[in-house]
């Protein structure tokens, strides 16, 4: 029995509840730190890290930010190359 290749690319890709648990690990902040800093419960953080409650625009942003990862690998999956973007996908204003 095989399976077609696009059915299983979009079974084994990662979605935003991934990419959230992600960020969370190599950024080595717990579920306890983000909920103190997002102001929820844990259980919220654990609904948000299993899909099982949509996440809010304004909560991926905060996500970024405390994790320093790029808010577009947060929502995408993808960071663009020439993306202007700092740490959580926040414009940086320093100078080169």
């Amino acid at each position: 029995m095989s399976i077609a290749y696009d059915d299983l690319a979009s079974k084994l890709s990662f979605g935003l509840p991934d990419r959230l648990g992600k960020a969370l690990h190599v950024a080595d902040v717990t579920t306890t730190d983000m909920a103190d800093y997002l102001g929820v419960t844990r259980n919220t953080i654990s609904n948000y890290t299993s899909g099982r409650t949509p996440v809010k625009k304004q909560t991926l942003r905060l996500w970024a930010l405390k994790t320093g990862v790029p808010l577009e690998w947060i929502e995408t999956g993808e960071i663009g190359e020439t993306s202007p973007s700092g740490p959580g996908g926040v414009k940086s204003h320093t100078k080169d």
